[in-house]
C-alpha cells in the first residue's frame, strides 16, 4: 500500500468509529457460536441449518451452502436478504429467490463459493408475532428506541456478527469474501462493506440511495421503519458512508425508476466515488451503473454480478 492509500486508510479508520458510533447501544461483542440444527443435500452443495449466538438477546437462525468437492479455503458470500413486506421469508432467499431476483445458491455452488445469510430481525424465524410482521417490526422499533437501540444498529451489528462467523469457518478463504444484497439487502450491503475492511467486494442491487435525494423525491415513505438512525444525517450522508469502501471492488446496479433509488442521488454518488477511485489509481474497482427498470433485477444485472464474483472473489484479490 503507497503512502497516499495509507494516509486515506487512517481517515477512514476514525470514519467507521464515528459511523459505529451513530448505531445506538449496541451488545458487547461476543465470539459468535453456532448450533447445526439439521444438514440438507441438494444437487451441488449442502445447507446447514444453523441457530447462531451473535447478540446475546435471541438466537439467529441461518444457513450456511457449501459446494460439493472443495479442495481447500473457497471464496465466500454473506447474502443479506431483502425486506419487500415477506417477513416469513428471511434467509431462504439465497435459494428460493424472489419475484425479481432469481435465486444466487446456483451461482455460488457452480463457482465454489461458501455462502452465509441469516434471518434479519423480525424475519423468518425471528418475527415477533408469527401472523403479523408488520406489527412486530414496529413494536421492536419502539422498544429498541426506549432501550437506547435503534433497529438498523441491531440488523448491521447483527450481520457483523455473522461476518465474524463466517471468517472462521475453516472452508473459507478470509482473503476473498464478498458481500450480496438487494433492497434491505443492498443497503445492509454497503453498510457492512463500509464497517469491515474484510469484505473485499462490495455487490449491491436496487437501494444505493442518496438520502437528500429521497427527502427531495418525498420518498421517504417507501422505506420501512427499520431503516431510519436518530441523527444520521447530522453526521453522514449516503457518499459519505459509501466512499468508506473505496478501493475496495464495489458494483452497484440501480433502476432509473425505482421509487426507492431516486436516480439523481445514485448518480451524485457514482461521481463522488468515480472521483475517489480515481485518484486513488482505482477505477477499474468501481462500477455504478442505473438501468431502465424497477425495483428488480435484470438479466443485464444478473451477467454483471457473475462477471465481478468471478473475477474479484473466484479468481481473488488484485
Amino acid at each position: 500500500m503507497g503512502p497516499h492509500l495509507m494516509h486515506y486508510s487512517a481517515q477512514q479508520q476514525a470514519r467507521r468509529q464515528q459511523l459505529w458510533g451513530v448505531l445506538g447501544d449496541l451488545p458487547k461483542h461476543r465470539i459468535p457460536t453456532a448450533r447445526i440444527v439439521h444438514i440438507e443435500r441438494r444437487e451441488d452443495y449442502r445447507l446447514e441449518y444453523l441457530e447462531l449466538d451473535l447478540n446475546g438477546i435471541e438466537a439467529v437462525p441461518a444457513i450456511m451452502l457449501i459446494p460439493d468437492g472443495l479442495r481447500g479455503p473457497a471464496p465466500a458470500m454473506q447474502y443479506i436478504h431483502w425486506h419487500g413486506g415477506n417477513y416469513g421469508r428471511g434467509k431462504e432467499e439465497l435459494f428460493e429467490g424472489r419475484p425479481v431476483l432469481k435465486p444466487y445458491a446456483p451461482v455460488y455452488a457452480e463457482r465454489g463459493l461458501v455462502a452465509l445469510a441469516i434471518d434479519s430481525w423480525c424475519f423468518g424465524g425471528r418475527m415477533p408475532y408469527p401472523n403479523d410482521g408488520p406489527r412486530g417490526e414496529a413494536d421492536t422499533f419502539k422498544e429498541m428506541l426506549w432501550k437506547g437501540r435503534c433497529l438498523w444498529g441491531m440488523m448491521i451489528f447483527d450481520e457483523w456478527q455473522a461476518l465474524n462467523y463466517l471468517c472462521s469457518r475453516p472452508e473459507v478463504d478470509q482473503d476473498r469474501i464478498g458481500v450480496f444484497g438487494i433492497s434491505m439487502g443492498s443497503t445492509k450491503a454497503w453498510w457492512l462493506a463500509a464497517l469491515d475492511e474484510r469484505v473485499q467486494c462490495c455487490i449491491d442491487l436496487c437501494c444505493l440511495t442518496d438520502y437528500e435525494a429521497l427527502i427531495a423525491a418525498k420518498g421517504l415513505s417507501g422505506h420501512g421503519l427499520y431503516y431510519y438512525v436518530p441523527g444520521l444525517l447530522k453526521h453522514f450522508q449516503s457518499h459519505e458512508i459509501n466512499e468508506l469502501i473505496v478501493p475496495r471492488p464495489r458494483l452497484s446496479l440501480n433502476g432509473s425508476r425505482d421509487l426507492l433509488t431516486p436516480p439523481a442521488g445514485v448518480e451524485r454518488i457514482r461521481n463522488h466515488l468515480y472521483d475517489l477511485y480515481t485518484r486513488l489509481g482505482r477505477e477499474e474497482h468501481c462500477r455504478i451503473e442505473l438501468f431502465d427498470c424497477g425495483h428488480e433485477e435484470t438479466p443485464e444485472m444478473r451477467a454483471l454480478v457473475i462477471e465481478w464474483i468471478d473475477r474479484y472473489l473466484v479468481s481473488g484479490p488484485k
